[in-house]
């Protein structure tokens, strides 16, 4: 059985997006995708989706949809604030946990409590495909609902829910304040030490220009070589790539960023800290730092690792007055039990809770 999810409100720039489509870009096609597939992943997991299967990523907050015809499960994932509203009032939601929405509740997601994504997967979601992917790229028209951004009165298909079975992430993901690392190049040669050294040195913010194809930076500029200049030959690019273009404001290029590129690359993010990038919000700071390409490749693995824990931390939900009926089974509940048949006049404990004085 289908139920529908109808977009009241699209919020600031809410698409569908999935892992991306690969294997294109020779021909002009970027992956587009999650900026932060770790998130998509989790989402998915909370719904017990395949980790590839599409979902609505939404920038900053606003995002309001209902439930229509028939009940259905969402989960939220990312630092989002939420709440569902129904004829009777409105509860608060956590994020990072599934919910099952009646017939004409709504969800609606309010501020973010950190970066600027955050992803609604929805069970059994249906969409068109291009190119292997349900991924929205709509500056081609690829994707989605018919390869644009979400707008409101949009209808969404889905498997219709039967109002059980939320589970939770009991441990969220971080957020780090460490340095993005960079492997540098391959055109770093257009700047002198001292300019690498203001790049490495220096803290940037994100710039308001900040949408799903790159961020651009705000701090110092950096100065091109005079006898090499502000442009190469357009070459290859990939999502992480940081064109310096002639005014010297960095920018780096994200999962909608173009293919080939006339810029200068000073350097390129790596595969393990390009999502920590791509979610942070307009005025959030930042240092880059060096590392190799091995270093990039073991940070990549320890991500994967990190991610594949979190995963594994997935468990059904007890909230308020529901009993995690888990727990009891795994904790020792009764302490200071004796032996009935103690000798006369000695003190009988009596069972207890833990934590009960």
């Amino acid at each position: 059985m289908r139920a529908v999810l109808e977009v009241l409100s699209p919020g600031a720039m809410a698409s569908i997006q999935d892992l991306g489509r690969s294997g294109w870009r020779h021909i002009g096609v970027p992956r587009s995708g999650a900026l932060e597939p770790g998130w998509l992943r989790l989402g998915n997991a909370l719904l017990g989706n395949p980790e590839d299967a599409p979902a609505i990523e939404f920038l900053a907050g606003g995002l309001a949809v209902r439930a229509l015809q028939l009940p259905l499960q969402v989960a939220l994932a990312g630092h989002v604030t939420a709440e569902v509203v129904h004829a009777r009032g409105r509860r608060r939601l956590a994020s990072w946990r599934s919910v099952s929405l009646d017939p004409g509740e709504t969800l609606r997601c309010g501020r973010l409590a950190a970066g600027r994504v955050g992803y609604l997967a929805l069970a059994g979601l249906e969409v068109v495909r291009h190119f292997g992917s349900a991924s929205t790229y709509a500056r081609a028209g690829l994707g989605g609902v018919d390869g644009r951004l979400l707008a409101p009165g949009v209808r969404l298909s889905v498997v219709a829910g039967s109002g059980g079975g939320e589970r939770l992430l009991r441990r969220p993901p971080a957020v780090e304040e460490v340095p993005i690392r960079v492997v540098p190049g391959p055109q770093d040669d257009y700047f002198d030490a001292q300019q690498m050294a203001t790049f490495f040195s220096q803290a940037y913010r994100i710039s308001a220009a900040a949408d799903r194809m790159g961020i651009r930076l705000d701090g110092p500029l950096l100065r091109h070589r005079p006898e090499k200049g502000a442009e190469i030959v357009s070459d290859a690019t990939v999502p992480g790539s940081i064109q310096v273009p002639g005014s010297g404001q960095p920018i780096v290029l994200l999962a909608d960023g173009q293919t080939a590129g006339g810029y200068p690359k000073i350097a390129t993010v790596i595969t393990a800290d390009l999502p920590r990038l791509a979610v942070m919000a307009p005025g959030q700071a930042l240092r880059f730092a060096a590392v190799s390409v091995a270093a990039a490749e073991q940070a990549a693995r320890a991500r994967e690792a990190e991610l594949l824990a979190l995963l594994a931390a997935i468990g059904p939900l007890a909230e308020g007055g529901d009993i995690d009926q888990q727990a009891i089974y795994t904790a020792n509940l009764i302490s200071g039990v004796v032996d009935a048949g103690a000798a006369d006049g000695q003190p009988v404990a009596v069972g207890r809770l833990q934590g009960e004085p």
